[in-house]
């Protein structure tokens, strides 16, 4: 039985209520500042594709929603100066690496690193007079620091105007939207914002591997590139090594172990929350050996080009 308005109504106000609950910092926040935002979300990205979602769905999506970056998000839109000043401490270390990553100079990283708080800020004004500010695209669905990270890559690309399924918008549902080509293979129920976030973040966590891999010791590095380049068994590289083929396999482990440490080491540094990185790995993921393998393959591949 699909739910009514005012069903809705009651299950949206109710789970706003646990949601300041749940939140760390509300800001004053009360439960009607936050109806029209999570109704929303509701209505966008689980009764667009199922409209005869149960009451149970509707509540488990609302509990899942980010309590503490909704609350700041929606502060900072009502103009709440200490929210804003909590946004800006928070996450310019990530707006700076975001920058630097889909920059190609600093110069550039700095140049777009100034520019998306305006967005955030919304300086700029719609032809109906309102600020015309990014801060709105917000769901919840996913972490705040992700997200940023997405808009900072949107910007970037249109900025240095490159081919991209993504283009600069002022219309909501241009931003959440796949490109046609995009759409043809994605399913109903995945939404642009989630796929880009995830998609900036591979390429994060894979330019941390790449440097994780270059500042492994020489012999460790060997040993990788000999199981994963050139195929040899672990009895065979450990006898290249001068190890018995179980040392081999203990120090493969090891090695695989020490690269998440550095990892998560690069992109705490770069401005990643704990549960943002465990996320990370979770609905991204490195899998070590098919990437280890991937990466000393092209490595060796560009040598073999430069040396001909």
């Amino acid at each position: 039985m699909t739910a009514g308005s005012a069903q809705i109504d009651r299950i949206v106000a109710e789970g706003a209520s646990r949601l300041l609950d749940r939140a760390a910092e509300s800001y004053s926040l009360n439960v009607e500042n936050l109806l029209t935002r999570i109704r929303g979300a509701v209505e966008k990205y689980l009764l667009k594709g199922d409209p005869g979602a149960s009451e149970q769905e509707m509540v488990g999506f609302i509990d899942e929603l980010q309590a503490d970056d909704l609350c700041l998000i929606v502060a900072c839109e009502q103009g709440n100066q200490n929210a804003w000043n909590d946004l800006v401490a928070r996450f310019s270390a990530t707006v700076r690496s975001a920058a630097r990553s889909s920059s190609s100079n600093e110069d550039a990283a700095e140049d777009i690193s100034q520019s998306i708080w305006a967005e955030l800020y919304g300086l700029r004004t719609r032809e109906d007079g309102k600020p015309a500010s990014k801060l709105a695209y917000y769901s919840g669905r996913g972490s705040l620091a992700g997200w940023l990270r997405a808009v900072v890559a949107q910007l970037a690309v249109d900025q240095h105007r490159k081919q991209s399924r993504l283009v600069q918008t002022e219309q909501d549902e241009d931003f959440d939207r796949f490109s046609a080509q995009e759409r043809v293979h994605a399913t109903a129920s995945v939404h642009l914002e989630q796929s880009i976030t995830n998609k900036f973040a591979g390429v994060e966590l894979q330019k941390a591997l790449a440097k994780s891999f270059e500042e492994l010791p020489d012999e460790d590095r060997l040993l990788v590139k000999l199981y994963y380049f050139d195929g040899l068994k672990l009895r065979e590289v450990g006898s290249v090594l001068g190890v018995h083929e179980a040392t081999a396999s203990r120090r493969l482990t090891k090695i695989h172990s020490e690269l998440r440490k550095r990892v998560e080491g690069i992109l705490t540094d770069h401005g990643w929350e704990r549960a943002e990185i465990d996320r990370a790995f979770t609905e991204v993921g490195i899998d070590l050996e098919a990437d280890l393998e991937t990466m000393v393959t092209t490595e060796a591949g560009v040598k073999d080009k430069a040396g001909k």
